[in-house]
Formats: structure tokens, C-alpha cells, sequence
């Protein structure tokens, strides 16, 4: 499994359980809006290793975005719902390797 594979589930748990609503409002609010920083980093590092490894970069790309519009309220909420889905299917889809079109 490639690094970027392993961090698009990490990032996909991560924003699932900050899409939970009173969990991650609490989780966001109590640590003065780090995560949101945290997760963003996170998405970049998991983008451009994914660009590298020539896969699909919709789930890091959305994560970007939630990660600067979190903030807002009800929207930051589904938004990381959203993301959390996207990077897991992105997670879960098989690589293709050089050799299998050989």
C-alpha cells in the first residue's frame, strides 16, 4: 500500500470523526481551531504524494477546501462529512501498477 493510500484513510477517519456533530465542534472549538491547520496540512502532504503516485486527488482537493471553510458552523460540518466519504473511496480504490498494462 502506497503512502498516499495510507494517508487518505488517515485524513478520510480524521475528518469522519470531526463530522461528527457535537464531537468534532468540540474538538475544533477546544483546540482554538488548530485542527483545521492540522487537517489542511495534512490534505496538501497527502496531494502531492497522490499526485506523485499518479491517483485520483478529488478526496484531497475537498479536504483543502473544508479545511478553509470549516469554520463555518453547520457548513464545516457536512463539508467534513462529505470529505471524510470522498477520500475513503479514493482510499479504497485499487492501484494500478505499471506492470498490469504490460
Amino acid at each position: 500500500m502506497s503512502r498516499s493510500k495510507i494517508l487518505k484513510w488517515v485524513t478520510g477517519a480524521l475528518e469522519a470523526i470531526l463530522g461528527i456533530p457535537i464531537l468534532g465542534a468540540t474538538i475544533v472549538i477546544g483546540f482554538l481551531w488548530i485542527p483545521l491547520g492540522v487537517m489542511l496540512i495534512l490534505h496538501i502532504v497527502t496531494l502531492v504524494l497522490t499526485k506523485n503516485d499518479g491517483g485520483s486527488t478529488t478526496g484531497s482537493i475537498l479536504g483543502i477546501v473544508t479545511s478553509c471553510v470549516a469554520w463555518i458552523p453547520f457548513v464545516g460540518m457536512i463539508m467534513h462529512i462529505i470529505s471524510a466519504i470522498f477520500l475513503m473511496i479514493d482510499a479504497s480504490k485499487a492501484e494500478i501498477k505499471e506492470t498490469d498494462f504490460a
